[in-house]
């Protein structure tokens, strides 16, 4: 088993004990029954909790700006509310507005929005502060009273944005079965995990270090590397823990060139490492050597290769092990990158490019397998490097993965959108997406559409210009744009958004119209 030290939230619940492991589970096995995928249209009475918790390290957090409204990102698991007799509970740190909620309820087809809005409750914690909202719900036992009240036990399970010893504990403290990962497991979804997992399946990946906690050894472990493969121009410091990229860091080699394997001893090799790290590059411009480092001890670093080349993508697969034990492949996407190194999580286009997406997908699913016999359930998705090789215009893919997320993605709700408006499926055979007529669907989606002149709309007002421009999705065409992270937008000037069309074309035209009509209404 992998070893590393636990997810570092600032102050972790205690390990349960033994008798609390026993019953978590069994609460766990209780899920066999209780979920249906999200394709089935069930009429079986259903309650399902949803603690969209991000549960992550939160000093890491807090260099995503508007971060305290990213629990809005699960909102499309209303999509659960088409089943007629499906009750929901979405509960969150701060009250959600009206008007988003209502735009959700709007979106689902073939159901009155009232009839779906008499299932779903609404509850919050009204606690803005840093804490993960699964440990505000832990403190407040009233509130879990209110969750107990409001759904049938015998029928309900909770859902989770990632799972970490708070979600474990909530899920015992409302006595209900938790879809998602067992806590025990998070390793396997940790940097060093990643690539513990890629090497017994046999996938292509980086050279790079084992995990380490301190900066001498971080230092050593990335001369190691160097030394395996003495072409090597920039290398990745990444902590094992981090959330969009924000917790990588670049070291450029070509600024050491005395001390390259060859030229000097590995100890003035690790030494000139050591005083280079202090002129890392980092993907987040506030960042700084002193407090990365500081993370060092709490979270584990590895030291790994840079993937060159002058014409990359950066795919990734998204898989689900579900509570019976099977593995399935739900999508590709390439993704969009950015950041001063092209490491930060900015959006991604579905599906990936046909020149690798089937191989993706199979090397996913071996993933997929490997995880499921580790005991692991729900979402996962693998991040890969692909660059291209030979001939530019018939190139051939050089695939490397990159990293495993053990959690609901930046992909996942993009897809969660183009099901619940389209009521479509995925099909594995091809990596396509086909509606409910069988109609072949493509989107480009992002988190981050961000400019300081959106700043100040209200969802209203984004509502008022999409469908002025007629860019809104229309149900009857099968296209368009919808939005999350609405509650962003106001203060930051954020917004995310999903654009469906019928082609990869299409669907980037249509982005690019909705980035054209904010610009032409927000700008002077």
């Amino acid at each position: 088993m992998v070893t590393t030290k636990e997810v570092a939230t600032g102050t972790e619940p205690a390990i349960s004990p033994a008798d609390d492991a026993a019953r978590f589970q069994q609460l766990q096995r209780a899920l066999r029954d209780r979920w249906r995928s999200t394709d089935e249209f069930d009429t079986q009475e259903r309650h399902i909790v949803v603690v969209p918790s991000l549960s992550l390290d939160q000093e890491e957090l807090q260099k995503i700006e508007g971060v305290n409204h990213y629990e809005e990102r699960l909102l499309f698991s209303l999509i659960r509310l088409r089943n007629p007799n499906t009750h929901l509970v979405y509960v969150t740190s701060q009250p959600l507005h009206p008007s988003i909620v209502d735009y959700y309820l709007e979106l689902l087809p073939g159901i009155p929005s009232s009839h779906a809005r008499d299932r779903l409750t609404l509850l919050a914690a009204y606690d803005s502060s840093r804490k993960p909202l699964s440990q505000k719900l832990l403190e407040r036992p009233r509130l879990l009273e209110r969750i107990r009240r409001a759904v049938n036990p015998a029928q309900a399970y909770m859902t989770c944005y990632n799972s970490t010893p708070w979600e474990r504990d909530l899920s015992l403290a409302l006595d209900l079965p938790l879809l998602a990962l067992d806590p025990d497991l998070l390793a396997w979804g940790t940097k060093s995990g990643s690539r513990e997992i890629f090497k017994r399946c046999g996938i292509p990946h980086p050279i790079g270090s084992e995990l380490v906690f301190s900066k001498a050894e971080l230092a050593t472990v990335t001369a190691e590397v160097w030394e395996q493969d003495p072409s090597l121009q920039r290398m990745v410091i990444k902590l094992n823990e981090g959330f969009s990229g924000e917790g990588n860091a670049l070291l450029d080699l070509r600024q050491l060139k005395a001390v390259a394997p060859g030229n000097a001893a590995h100890s003035d090799r690790a030494d000139a490492i050591a005083a280079a790290f202090s002129d890392l590059s980092f993907q987040c411009d506030t960042e700084t050597w002193e407090h990365f480092s500081a993370k060092i001890p709490v979270l584990g670093a590895i030291a790994e290769a840079f993937v060159e080349g002058d014409h990359k993508e950066s795919p990734s697969v998204q898989g689900r092990i579900t509570p019976l034990g099977e593995v399935e492949i739900l999508s590709t996407h390439d993704q969009e990158l950015g950041g001063p190194d092209g490491q930060i999580f900015l959006g991604c286009s579905f599906p990936a490019r046909p020149d690798y997406r089937l191989k993706i997908q199979e090397m996913g699913h071996r993933v997929g397998a490997e995880l499921a016999r580790q005991g692991a359930l729900e979402r996962y998705g693998v991040d890969f490097i692909a660059v291209a090789k030979g001939d530019p215009a018939a190139p051939e893919w050089d695939l490397q993965a990159i990293e495993i997320n053990l959690r609901k993605g930046g992909t996942t709700h993009p897809l969660m959108a183009m099901k619940m408006l389209t009521e479509g499926h995925f099909h594995q055979a091809d990596g396509l997406f086909y509606t409910k007529q069988e109609q072949v669907r493509y989107y480009r989606a992002s988190d981050n559409l961000q400019k300081p002149h959106y700043q100040g709309l209200l969802p209203s007002d984004l509502m008022d210009i999409i469908v002025t421009k007629q860019l809104h999705f229309n149900s009857i065409s099968g296209v368009g744009a919808a939005f999350h992270l609405m509650g962003c937008l106001s203060e930051y000037g954020k917004v995310g958004l999903t654009c469906i069309g019928t082609s990869p074309d299409h669907a980037r035209e249509i982005y690019d119209q909705v980035v054209a009509a904010l610009d032409e209404s927000t700008l002077p």
